[in-house]
């Protein structure tokens, strides 16, 4: 599956430069939509659910990939608050934790590390921070890492 996107890019790659190959992009896009094999609603819907499932990724990481694959913003609006609607985004990170085999951070490094995972994973400090203190991190590493991930300016200082 690709989207409208993606097979606009792969096309111009193929026909002569100017309005005539723009027109022929547009009039074998419009056929494609017509016959229902490009249907950017049905692909982010899709995309998302299998995100979901096999990775165990979240609402931030997923919505990046459909912008990134040329998805509208409003389709991508609506199909993930569809999407995420039931789901419990700490049970999804431990789904996403365990699926990596990442265990109880023993310091501070480790715990760096996982804040980091999750973050690349599309979870909110939030829901990083419930599950570390679920772990017992000690208290004092959570608010140094807290004040560091809040303290930041646009230069990481």
């Amino acid at each position: 599956m690709r989207t409208v996107a993606e097979v606009k890019r792969l096309l111009r790659r193929r026909v002569e430069p100017g309005e005539a190959g723009a027109a022929r992009v547009e009039a074998v896009v419009a056929r494609l939509k017509e016959r229902r094999y490009l249907d950017d609603a049905g692909y982010a819907q899709d995309y998302a659910r299998l995100r979901q499932e096999n990775a165990s990724v979240g609402k931030r990481r997923v919505q990046q990939d459909l912008i990134h694959k040329g998805v509208h913003a409003t389709v991508i609006g609506k199909t993930l608050d569809a999407a995420y609607e039931d789901v419990n985004e700490e049970e999804l990170a431990r789904r996403h934790l365990e699926r990596k085999r990442i265990r109880k951070p023993g310091n501070e490094k480790e715990a760096a590390r996982v804040v980091r995972m999750l973050m690349r994973a599309g979870f909110g400090s939030g829901v990083i921070f419930r599950i570390l203190k679920k772990w017992d991190v000690e208290a004092e590493m959570l608010a140094e890492m807290e004040t560091v991930d809040e303290g930041e300016d646009e230069t990481g200082e």
